[in-house]
Protein backbone atom coordinates (compact mmCIF):
# COMPACT_ATOMS: atom_id res chain seq x y z
CA UNK A 1 0.00 0.00 0.00
CA UNK A 2 1.35 3.43 -0.94
CA UNK A 3 2.24 5.88 1.80
CA UNK A 4 -0.35 8.43 0.65
CA UNK A 5 -3.11 5.87 0.96
CA UNK A 6 -1.86 4.85 4.40
CA UNK A 7 -1.83 8.52 5.44
CA UNK A 8 -5.50 8.90 4.53
CA UNK A 9 -6.54 5.64 6.15
CA UNK A 10 -4.62 5.85 9.44
CA UNK A 11 -1.88 8.49 9.22
CA UNK A 12 -1.46 12.24 9.46
CA UNK A 13 -4.31 12.84 6.99
CA UNK A 14 -6.63 10.22 8.48
CA UNK A 15 -10.09 10.73 6.99
CA UNK A 16 -11.89 10.40 10.32
CA UNK A 17 -9.47 12.43 12.48
CA UNK A 18 -7.67 15.16 10.48
CA UNK A 19 -10.81 16.95 9.17
CA UNK A 20 -12.07 17.48 12.71
CA UNK A 21 -8.83 19.18 13.69
CA UNK A 22 -9.04 21.31 10.52
CA UNK A 23 -12.54 22.37 11.65
CA UNK A 24 -11.25 23.16 15.14
CA UNK A 25 -8.38 25.17 13.65
CA UNK A 26 -10.82 27.04 11.38
CA UNK A 27 -12.91 27.87 14.42
CA UNK A 28 -9.86 29.27 16.24
CA UNK A 29 -8.72 31.29 13.24
CA UNK A 30 -11.96 32.49 11.65
CA UNK A 31 -14.92 31.54 13.85
CA UNK A 32 -17.21 28.53 13.79
CA UNK A 33 -17.56 27.08 10.25
CA UNK A 34 -21.27 27.39 9.50
CA UNK A 35 -21.04 26.94 5.72
CA UNK A 36 -21.52 23.24 4.82
CA UNK A 37 -19.15 23.71 1.86
CA UNK A 38 -16.34 24.37 4.34
CA UNK A 39 -17.04 21.03 6.00
CA UNK A 40 -16.82 19.34 2.61
CA UNK A 41 -13.46 21.05 2.03
CA UNK A 42 -12.22 19.92 5.44
CA UNK A 43 -12.93 16.32 4.46
CA UNK A 44 -11.87 16.49 0.80
CA UNK A 45 -8.80 18.75 0.66
CA UNK A 46 -6.25 15.94 1.21
CA UNK A 47 -8.08 13.09 -0.56
CA UNK A 48 -5.56 13.37 -3.41
CA UNK A 49 -2.92 11.65 -1.28
CA UNK A 50 -4.68 8.40 -2.18
CA UNK A 51 -2.24 6.28 -4.18
CA UNK A 52 0.69 8.69 -3.86
CA UNK A 53 4.13 7.12 -3.31
CA UNK A 54 5.34 10.08 -1.20
CA UNK A 55 3.98 12.97 0.81
CA UNK A 56 6.21 15.91 -0.15
CA UNK A 57 7.84 14.65 -3.33
CA UNK A 58 6.77 15.45 -6.88
CA UNK A 59 3.74 13.15 -6.71
CA UNK A 60 2.66 14.10 -3.19
CA UNK A 61 2.74 17.78 -4.01
CA UNK A 62 -0.07 17.22 -6.53
CA UNK A 63 -2.42 15.97 -3.81
CA UNK A 64 -4.67 19.09 -3.75
CA UNK A 65 -5.80 18.53 -7.34
CA UNK A 66 -8.36 15.79 -6.70
CA UNK A 67 -10.10 17.53 -3.81
CA UNK A 68 -10.08 20.80 -5.75
CA UNK A 69 -11.70 19.15 -8.78
CA UNK A 70 -14.39 17.59 -6.57
CA UNK A 71 -15.10 20.86 -4.76
CA UNK A 72 -15.24 22.68 -8.12
CA UNK A 73 -17.68 20.14 -9.54
CA UNK A 74 -19.90 20.25 -6.46
CA UNK A 75 -20.01 23.94 -5.63
CA UNK A 76 -18.67 26.27 -8.30
CA UNK A 77 -21.20 27.57 -10.79
CA UNK A 78 -20.29 27.83 -14.45
CA UNK A 79 -17.34 30.15 -14.86
CA UNK A 80 -16.59 30.31 -11.15
CA UNK A 81 -13.50 28.86 -9.54
CA UNK A 82 -13.77 29.89 -5.89
CA UNK A 83 -13.97 26.42 -4.34
CA UNK A 84 -11.44 25.07 -6.80
CA UNK A 85 -8.91 27.71 -5.74
CA UNK A 86 -9.93 27.52 -2.09
CA UNK A 87 -9.04 23.82 -2.03
CA UNK A 88 -6.12 23.85 -4.48
CA UNK A 89 -4.39 26.73 -2.71
CA UNK A 90 -4.55 25.09 0.70
CA UNK A 91 -1.14 23.95 -0.52
CA UNK A 92 1.60 26.53 -0.19
CA UNK A 93 3.34 24.72 -3.07
CA UNK A 94 0.38 25.27 -5.42
CA UNK A 95 -0.17 28.85 -4.31
CA UNK A 96 3.48 29.61 -5.04
CA UNK A 97 3.41 27.69 -8.34
CA UNK A 98 0.43 29.73 -9.55
CA UNK A 99 1.67 33.02 -7.98
CA UNK A 100 -1.52 33.11 -5.94
CA UNK A 101 -2.12 33.76 -2.27
CA UNK A 102 -2.70 30.68 -0.16
CA UNK A 103 -6.35 30.16 0.77
CA UNK A 104 -7.71 30.46 4.30
CA UNK A 105 -7.86 26.66 4.33
CA UNK A 106 -4.05 26.62 4.24
CA UNK A 107 -3.69 28.28 7.64
CA UNK A 108 -6.39 26.05 9.14
CA UNK A 109 -4.71 22.94 7.72
CA UNK A 110 -1.33 23.92 9.19
CA UNK A 111 -2.85 24.78 12.56
CA UNK A 112 -4.74 21.47 12.55
CA UNK A 113 -1.40 19.66 12.58
CA UNK A 114 -0.32 21.68 15.60
CA UNK A 115 -3.63 21.03 17.37
CA UNK A 116 -3.50 17.27 16.90
CA UNK A 117 -2.12 15.94 20.20
CA UNK A 118 1.32 14.36 20.03
CA UNK A 119 -0.04 11.15 21.57
CA UNK A 120 -2.34 10.81 18.54
CA UNK A 121 -0.11 12.27 15.82
CA UNK A 122 3.19 10.47 16.45
CA UNK A 123 1.78 6.91 16.55
CA UNK A 124 -0.12 7.60 13.32
CA UNK A 125 2.90 8.87 11.38
CA UNK A 126 5.09 6.12 12.78
CA UNK A 127 2.56 3.47 11.75
CA UNK A 128 2.41 4.73 8.16
CA UNK A 129 6.12 5.49 7.86
CA UNK A 130 5.38 9.15 7.06
CA UNK A 131 7.59 10.22 9.93
CA UNK A 132 10.70 9.17 8.01
CA UNK A 133 9.87 11.50 5.14
CA UNK A 134 8.77 14.35 7.41
CA UNK A 135 11.81 14.15 9.65
CA UNK A 136 14.06 13.64 6.63
CA UNK A 137 12.79 16.91 5.18
CA UNK A 138 13.25 18.75 8.48
CA UNK A 139 16.18 21.07 8.30
CA UNK A 140 17.23 20.36 4.72
CA UNK A 141 15.79 23.54 3.26
CA UNK A 142 12.49 22.42 1.72
CA UNK A 143 10.64 24.63 4.17
CA UNK A 144 12.44 27.86 4.87
CA UNK A 145 12.13 29.32 8.33
CA UNK A 146 13.94 29.59 11.59
CA UNK A 147 12.74 26.03 12.14
CA UNK A 148 15.20 24.85 9.49
CA UNK A 149 18.24 26.11 11.38
CA UNK A 150 16.90 24.62 14.63
CA UNK A 151 16.40 21.26 12.95
CA UNK A 152 19.88 21.40 11.40
CA UNK A 153 21.38 22.06 14.83
CA UNK A 154 19.42 19.17 16.33
CA UNK A 155 20.43 16.82 13.51
CA UNK A 156 24.11 17.82 13.80
CA UNK A 157 24.01 17.20 17.56
CA UNK A 158 22.36 13.82 17.04
CA UNK A 159 19.27 15.02 18.89
CA UNK A 160 16.64 14.98 16.16
CA UNK A 161 14.12 12.49 17.51
CA UNK A 162 10.36 12.24 16.95
CA UNK A 163 9.46 14.15 20.11
CA UNK A 164 11.68 17.19 19.58
CA UNK A 165 10.92 17.17 15.84
CA UNK A 166 7.19 17.25 16.68
CA UNK A 167 7.71 20.02 19.23
CA UNK A 168 9.54 22.28 16.75
CA UNK A 169 7.24 21.39 13.85
CA UNK A 170 4.04 22.16 15.76
CA UNK A 171 5.42 25.41 17.17
CA UNK A 172 6.33 26.48 13.65
CA UNK A 173 2.93 25.45 12.23
CA UNK A 174 1.04 27.26 14.99
CA UNK A 175 3.06 30.45 14.54
CA UNK A 176 2.79 30.28 10.73
CA UNK A 177 -0.98 29.76 10.83
CA UNK A 178 -1.67 32.76 13.05
CA UNK A 179 0.75 35.01 11.13
CA UNK A 180 -0.69 34.02 7.74
CA UNK A 181 -4.43 33.69 8.36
Amino acid sequence: MKIGTKSILFGAHCFFIHPWFVALAWWQLYGFPLDPRLWCAFFLHDIGYWGKPNMDGDEGETHPELGARIMHALFDRRGQHYWLHFTLFHSRFYAKKWCAPHSPLCAADKLATALTPRWIYLPMVKLTGEIHEYMGMAGVGKYSSDKVSEMRKLRAAGGLNPHNWHFHMTNHMRRWAFENR
